[in-house]
């Protein structure tokens, strides 16, 4: 069964920071590309960072470059975002996505999300 599951969330002041882990298990963790995602209420989901795990390449959204970092480690099958320099529209439930298809199309197996609030 694949399972992802996110941790790390919580309530931090504009311009503090969190890191979040996303934990897989049940697929072949080289094949896949992983994706944060995040939706703040009344918004579509908005792609925010992936990594491929077969390459290494990674892909960030316009509204977190310079601010946040993806990366990977393929012994603990485990994801992480790094999230420096946080702000208040920075709010929002964010999702690890675990694409097959290595791409970071939002498409695939979906995590439970984890609440980031960044107050002002």
């Amino acid at each position: 069964e694949v399972q992802l599951v996110e941790s790390g969330g919580g309530l931090v002041q504009a311009g503090g920071s969190l890191r979040l882990s996303c934990a897989t298990s049940g697929f072949i963790f080289e094949d896949y590309a992983i994706g944060w995602f995040r939706q703040a209420p009344g918004k579509d989901n908005e792609a925010v960072s992936c990594i491929s795990n077969s390459d290494g390449s990674t892909y960030y959204g316009d509204s977190v470059k310079g601010r946040f970092t993806i990366s990977s480690d393929n012994s603990k099958k485990t994801v992480y975002l790094q999230m420096n320099r946080l702000q208040p529209e920075d709010t929002a439930v964010y999702y690890c996505v675990g694409d097959p298809l290595g791409a970071c199309s939002g498409q695939g197996h979906w995590g439970q999300g984890t609440q980031v609030t960044v107050s002002s």
